[in-house]
């Protein structure tokens, strides 16, 4: 393996192994291109390792599976420690080297390049929560993001469920949300809005770029992002990334969780 594939992180060797094998990143290689999968530092150098197996005579696909190789070596000698975190918030207790979940979030949120999943039951302040969010989807119009969200119709109240939809993506938009930024597609669970025997859309995670998930107690609030006693898991594992967001994908495709249309202007 050239020794500048070393030299990447984990998450860089998956997301230019990923390019290359789905043709996002075509051969001749240029930093321009490569700097969107690996870091800026090692851009330079990533070029010049990927254009030397080009012209010794391989294609992106077969020097997607040469780092693919080297990432599964390394991942086979990754100690448990560098894949998993605990994550929590509220009152630090002596002696932790917990992460903060606030701060885990932000840094989720800041680093993602390709798709960001995001599961909650309670959005609140989430002009503050998504801010980071936000910042990235101004800075990177392709970002895929989709929010599944729990819609909840109050204890007898039977307003018809269109209009408990309309009203939360309206508040979601003008109450919740970082001004002068696209709404990500918001997806629910209508059975949250039967007239009996409701459920709910409990699930707390985070995806991003199908590689990192991180998976709380914490709902998307200010209180559970910082001051509520809330424990939660980051898995730098992305088998366990791509399987948490086909989950909700699978769901999404069987019709068990509905898009919730955008308010109109």
């Amino acid at each position: 393996m050239n020794f500048c594939f070393t030299k990447l992180s984990t998450r860089d060797l998956e997301s230019l192994a990923a390019a290359l094998r789905s043709g996002r990143l075509p051969a001749p290689f240029n930093p321009t291109m490569v700097r969107q999968y690996v870091s800026t530092a090692q851009a330079e150098e990533t070029v010049a390792a990927l254009s030397g197996l080009h012209e010794e005579g391989f294609s992106p696909p077969q020097i997607a599976r040469l780092i693919e190789a080297s990432h599964a070596e390394r991942s086979a000698r990754m100690r448990p420690d560098e894949i998993i975190d605990l994550v929590t918030s509220g009152p630090d207790a002596p002696g932790a080297t917990n992460r903060d979940t606030g701060v885990v979030v932000s840094q989720l949120f800041s680093k993602a390049r390709q798709s960001v999943l995001v599961a909650g039951y309670a959005v609140y302040q989430g002009d503050r929560v998504f801010s980071a969010l936000a910042d990235r989807m101004r800075a990177n119009e392709s970002l895929d993001v989709k929010f599944y969200l729990d819609i909840r119709r109050r204890d007898k109240d039977t307003t018809e469920s269109s209009i408990l939809v309309w009203r939360f993506m309206q508040r979601l938009l003008n109450e919740q949300w970082p001004e002068d930024c696209r709404l990500p597609e918001v997806y629910y669970d209508p059975r949250s809005l039967h007239l009996n025997k409701r459920s709910s859309l409990h699930a707390k995670c985070i995806v991003v770029d199908k590689e990192i998930a991180f998976v709380s107690s914490a709902n998307f609030t200010n209180a559970g992002q910082e001051r509520n006693i809330e424990v939660g898991t980051l898995l730098r594992t992305p088998i366990i990334a791509r399987q948490l967001a086909s989950h909700f994908e699978k769901l999404r495709e069987r019709g068990f969780l509905l898009r919730a249309d955008p308010p109109r202007s």
